[in-house]
């Protein structure tokens, strides 16, 4: 009896052991089989503009990436907020004292102090004139963890420069910048080839949290139709500005959505200064008579835009109030001919014999405006005015370089990015701006502009900046047509992600795939 007890207990021990060994071999096998925890996760984004170089002094993709970080930042009600500097303060008028976050780290894993932060402005301002101009520094003293600014000039608009992504905080003495900058982002480069594709590995050490997602791929490809059926295919999980015809397969995809954010953008038609017909104020006044805006926001957008009366969006403080210009061929047809423009035996207009034929450039990285350009076209032949439009790649190498060879351009800029109109009227308005490849150069918005620099009160600003809109309605430099809307077409396994209305930070730790 005892043996058979002892043979029962044995046998008991030997079940446990063998049901304890399943046990944890399933739960083993499992974990194995786990997604979660063995499979990297990964993101790819087209985007319509191809970089040259990712160097953040000298190209918005550093910021846009998450590679790189500025001082401050946009909130998504365009307040500016710490970013990399922890706080800031105005000492006088010219003077301004910056703490930077404490346990902020480069990709090389070396601290984020006052010397480095020194290191990288000297840097931007010698290899980006037009940042340079902007920021307007005179000298920068470090000390540990702190920085302090000296403007050349009282400069209120100092901090919200600050924003800019050529502003952006890199390791200045990295070796191939152009390529493999080292910044502060959520992540870093992984390779880059020039006008094709960036590859990025998070940055585990983050200081703001590690990033979601391991790997991103952003590739460059003009063609938005491409991009469009890239993301109907699953090449894509985020395709940026998309053409508005192009939309109802992915609205009605179960698996996609869009994603329409009214933007800080204008696309306006720009005159050459330069050009002699176009010096003429009723010959401008009469070519933005046939912009007919309500069938560019309801036929060419499909309702994704706003008609534009001015440079900046109708929702500030400072933009204009005033209703768009109407189109009416009969009223530019009267103004042409108080400038001295006949018909000629074939109905084309000219003076002096000479026929008004105008060249009208334009780019595919925004698929809207070939076809406003095209309309255009017709518009102005109507009349007897002969357009000639052109499609060229790199519209602002183009612009800057071929000045003799284009008349009007298609172009389209963020205007207030930073949430003030000071920006754009320094860049697009005064003779040396970075943004005149018009040659733009009008006396009393010169004057407005700089008093406007030198004014910290916020009501005068927004008044002056209304005296300046004023005046460039006046002179019609430019036709603005319309506010669009950034379209992005999104794979719905996409989370925690949107476009922002400042197109600054499109690459974030927060975003995540399913």
């Amino acid at each position: 009896m005892k043996n058979k007890k002892t043979i029962a207990s044995l046998l008991l021990i030997l079940l446990l052991i063998m049901i304890t060994g399943c046990t944890n071999e399933a739960g083993t096998e499992k974990k194995e089989k786990d997604p979660s925890t063995s499979e990297d996760k990964s993101l790819t984004m087209l985007f319509s503009f191809a970089s040259k170089t990712i160097d953040p002094h000298q190209d918005w993709m550093g910021v846009r990436a998450g590679i790189a970080e500025t001082l401050v930042k946009l909130d998504d009600d365009l307040a500016i907020q710490p970013w990399l500097a922890e706080s800031w303060e105005q000492k006088d008028e010219m003077t301004w004292v910056f703490t930077l976050k404490e346990g902020v780290t480069f990709h090389d894993g070396s601290p984020v102090d006052g010397e480095a932060v020194k290191a990288s402005f000297e840097r931007a301002i010698k290899v980006n004139e037009a940042l340079a101009s902007a920021l307007k520094i005179d000298k920068m003293e470090a000390d540990g963890q702190q920085i302090t600014f000296k403007t050349t000039e009282e400069y209120p608009a100092f901090l919200s420069e600050l924003v800019h992504t050529n502003a952006s905080i890199i390791k200045a003495d990295a070796e191939n910048i152009d390529e493999q900058p080292i910044a502060t982002g959520a992540f870093q480069v992984e390779s880059f080839s020039s006008e094709e594709e960036i590859k990025l590995k998070k940055y585990p050490k983050y200081w703001n949290g590690e990033a979601n997602v391991d790997h991103v791929s952003i590739k460059f490809n003009s063609d938005a139709n491409v991009r469009a059926l890239a993301l109907q295919s699953g090449e894509a999980d985020i395709a940026y500005h998309l053409p508005p015809e192009s939309l109802e397969p992915i609205e009605s995809h179960n698996e996609l959505r869009v994603e329409s954010v009214a933007s800080l953008r204008v696309h306006f038609f720009l005159y050459n200064s330069a050009k002699p017909e176009l010096q003429d104020v009723k010959v401008r006044q009469a070519l933005d008579l046939l912009v007919n805006r309500p069938v560019a926001v309801e036929e060419i957008m499909n309702g994704h835009a706003t008609a534009a009366n001015g440079p900046f969006n109708p929702d500030f403080e400072f933009a204009s109030k005033k209703d768009p210009t109407s189109y009416d061929p009969s009223k530019a047809e009267m103004l042409l001919k108080e400038a001295g423009y006949e018909k000629n035996e074939d109905g084309n207009l000219e003076k002096d014999g000479k026929p008004l034929e105008l060249t009208l450039a334009t780019y595919e990285g925004r698929p809207e405006l070939p076809m406003m350009a095209q309309y255009f076209q017709s518009e102005a032949a109507n009349l007897g005015i002969k357009v000639n439009v052109v499609t060229v790649e790199n519209i602002d190498s183009y612009l800057w370089e071929q000045q003799q060879e284009w008349d009007i351009v298609t172009y389209s800029n963020l205007t207030a990015p930073r949430g003030d109109g000071g920006y754009f009227l320094n860049v697009a308005y005064l003779p040396d701006g970075s943004l005149n490849p018009g040659q733009i150069n009008i006396p009393e918005v010169n004057n407005i502009t700089k008093q406007l620099n030198k004014e910290a009160d916020q009501e005068k600003r927004i008044e002056l900046q209304k005296k300046a809109v004023e005046k460039i309605q006046e002179e019609v430099s430019q036709s603005f047509i319309l506010h669009p809307h950034i379209i992005v077409g999104v794979n719905q396994r996409v989370k925690n992600w949107k476009p922002g209305s400042e197109e600054y930070y499109l690459i974030t730790n927060e975003m995540d795939v399913e």
